[in-house]
């Protein structure tokens, strides 16, 4: 029985994305969050699988597409919650944010399919980490890994190994947590052709990077498997 496991916040101004405020007002902010977490959503139903849940922090809203469990997230560090929504699963479990639209299917069907491996990790530009799978789900792998740190995903993958996992790894990709962040993704998945709420809100809110004043990064260089 295959799992994926989306955790989230509630896109609610003020509560969520606030690295991105300023330039961003909280509500352009909150709406960008929504439309990243409507694209991760997207991705995981055209995804193989038998269970699909969103582990959420907050209340669900309209942008909740059918065909999601939604089970509540529980209180502690990031390792802790990280830690319990594996617990609550049975079989493979691919785990992933919110943080990265840019992910598609087959990432997702890749990250799932444990057959010559034990572990799935997928490494952050921050030094986190993205996406984490696990055959055999344990929620020992992940409590007292130090979350939001520079070192957060060498310290859990060495602590797969450690473990005697066959890890494999997934490709690279940026969490969208400040407005340079959000430029460069919006326009990765422009140049990559997807279909994407994101990079559509990214144009709706406005360009928030440019009315920073940062500098336009180097878009092609920056688009993953580059």
């Amino acid at each position: 029985m295959t799992t994926l496991l989306v955790i989230a916040k509630e896109p609610r101004p003020g509560r969520v994305k606030t690295r991105l405020t300023p330039p961003y007002t909280p509500e352009e902010a909150a709406a960008l969050a929504e439309a990243a977490l409507a694209d991760t959503l997207s991705a995981v139903l055209a995804t193989p699988a038998d269970r699909r849940v969103l582990v959420l922090d907050g209340k669900p809203g309209p942008w909740l597409p059918p065909g999601v469990e939604v089970v509540p997230q529980c209180a502690g560090g990031l390792d802790e919650r990280l830690a319990a929504a594996f617990a609550d699963c049975v079989g493979p479990t691919l785990l992933i944010g919110m943080d990265t639209p840019q992910v598609t299917a087959e990432l997702l069907t890749s990250g799932a399919d444990f057959t010559d491996c034990d572990a799935w990790f997928g490494p952050a530009e921050d030094g986190g980490f993205w996406a984490l799978g696990l055959a055999d789900p344990d929620p020992a792998l992940l409590r007292g890994v130090p979350m939001s740190t520079p070192t957060t995903g060498a310290v859990q993958r060495a602590r797969l190994t450690a473990a005697g996992l066959r890890v494999r790894d997934l490709p690279r990709l940026r969490d969208v947590d400040t407005a340079y962040d959000a430029w460069l993704v919006a326009e990765q998945v422009m140049v990559q052709g997807q279909g994407s709420r994101f990079a559509a809100e990214y144009e709706r809110v406005g360009a928030g990077v440019r009315r920073a004043g940062v500098e336009r990064p180097d878009v092609e260089r920056s688009v993953v498997g580059r």
